[in-house]
């Protein structure tokens, strides 16, 4: 009897392996609303007769706060979209940790808005509690992610036949840089700077924007 078409008909011994089309499809919807929710944000600031440029320069903050998160979505897609191209099925358990990865991103429009209103009607307090708490939604955000390189690399079986068990686990050392870096990020901006922390922040988005397509091969030879 035929395997049913969204199985993999390669055994596993991780159970019931189906293919990644569904996830990738549902995956991809959720970044595109996490997204949207972000645009949502933004609002036509109160200003008197005359006075719009100003009203606009006065939430200059606001729509840094929004590049920033956009970049950020932007860049955990690619990175996602690189992470489902390792592996040639999935299993239950796999889901699941797909859904913690999602559940990381669709909570930044909160820590968003939070920063914006920090950086434009709060006071220095206020920004360092913005920073502290966008720095710990990315750094809880790079957990899931390194339960999702672990499962691969305990279950080699799901990778792709190109793709080597030492490769996924020498992609491991990203999220625990993200853990470690974002967290450090935050400390940055709660005891000394919010805009230091806030620099902190998007240099790591930068460098997972960078490895976005995995750390180069050449690590997985030692």
């Amino acid at each position: 009897m035929s395997a049913a078409p969204d199985e993999v008909e390669r055994p596993d011994p991780t159970g019931r392996v189906s293919a990644t089309d569904r996830m990738t499809a549902f995956s991809d919807g959720v970044f595109a609303i996490v997204i949207t929710l972000l645009v949502i944000e933004l609002r036509v600031p109160e200003y008197h007769e005359g006075e719009l440029l100003t009203g606009l320069l006065g939430e200059g903050a606001s729509y840094l706060a929004f590049v920033v998160s956009f970049v950020y979505i932007g860049v955990l897609w690619l990175n996602h979209h690189a992470l489902l191209r390792l592996i040639r099925g999935t299993t239950l358990t796999l889901s699941w940790i797909n859904l913690g990865v999602l559940f990381g991103a669709v909570i930044i429009p909160f820590p968003t808005a939070v920063l914006a209103s920090a950086f434009t009607h709060g006071d220095t307090d206020d920004q360092r509690a913005a920073v502290a708490l966008y720095a710990l939604a990315a750094a809880l955000m790079s957990a899931p992610w390194l339960v999702f390189f672990g499962y691969l690399h305990r279950h080699p079986a799901l990778l792709q036949r190109r793709v080597s068990p030492g490769y996924v686990r020498t992609q491991r050392l990203r999220p625990v840089t993200g853990l470690i870096l974002y967290g450090l990020s935050g400390l940055l901006g709660w005891f000394v700077s919010p805009v230091l922390g806030l620099i902190g922040v998007i240099v790591m988005i930068t460098y997972h924007a960078i490895t976005s397509e995995g750390l180069p091969r050449w690590l997985t030879r030692r």
